[in-house]
């Protein structure tokens, strides 16, 4: 199932306080970009991003998923 638009919206809105958030459509999904460099991504309306030492630390309590099959798992932002 491919990501919304909508949704994709939505994420961008909540992220606009931070400065140079960026997406770009893949596959039915998005890439999240933070100063260019990849976070995460919308999946399947979900928003995951990469399990990072300080992703971690500020969502101790985050749910891993995987974005799709073969890939690495990363974490559910609730």
């Amino acid at each position: 199932m491919a990501s919304t638009k909508e949704y994709l919206d939505f994420v961008i809105e909540q992220l606009s306080w931070l400065d140079e958030i960026s997406s770009r459509a893949m596959m039915g999904e998005y890439i999240i970009y933070y100063h260019d460099k990849i976070v995460g991504g919308i999946y399947d309306d979900r928003f995951l991003v990469k399990p990072t030492k300080s992703a971690k630390a500020m969502m101790p309590n985050a749910d891993l998923e995987l974005p799709y099959d073969g890939a690495k798992e990363m974490l559910l932002v609730d």
